[in-house]
């Protein structure tokens, strides 16, 4: 019997937002495409951008990215620069939209950046609808990651 081959996460540069699931509980996630300039891609592909302040917003119909602060890209002359903190549009299908404004329309529901990362060339944004944690969230957060971490370490002990 031939082997199946297995799904891969996609490979290369990942850039995570630390802030959205710790301050946040994700409900939905998104795969969506990013529309860039070309410094944009360069910069993204060196690793060199910031999403924990950025967050998403629908204005006509259509999602952009806000607060996304992607670098300057060195090796780029002056009139090919990009302004680093630009609305950058998303690319998603009419109706996957419409089902977001309805989430975000309930009340405390926001979209938010989660990974941006390239598969197969392409440069992809993940966004999550979420929910704002309340402060004894994050506790009863940490407690379990912690329970989880001392449940595997008993685990390892034992198998030595």
């Amino acid at each position: 019997m031939a082997k199946k081959k297995e799904q891969s996460k996609p490979k290369g540069v990942r850039i995570t937002n630390r802030r959205g699931r710790r301050d946040f509980h994700v409900l939905e996630v998104l795969e969506c495409g990013v529309e860039l300039l070309g410094t944009e891609v360069k910069s993204l592909r060196a690793g060199q951008a910031k999403i924990d302040e950025a967050y998403i917003r629908i204005d006509n119909n259509q999602l952009f990215l806000v607060g996304a602060n992607i670098a300057l890209y060195p090796l780029a002359g002056e009139s090919m620069q990009h302004v680093t903190t630009r609305k950058r549009k998303l690319l998603v299908h009419r109706r996957q939209i419409e089902k977001l404004q309805m989430h975000v329309n309930q009340k405390g529901k926001t979209l938010i950046p989660l990974v941006i990362y390239f598969h197969h060339g392409w440069a992809k944004v993940e966004i999550g609808v979420a929910e704002g944690k309340r402060q004894y969230d994050k506790r009863d957060s940490l407690r379990k990651k912690d329970q989880q971490r001392d449940m595997d370490r008993a685990i390892r002990q034992r198998r030595r």
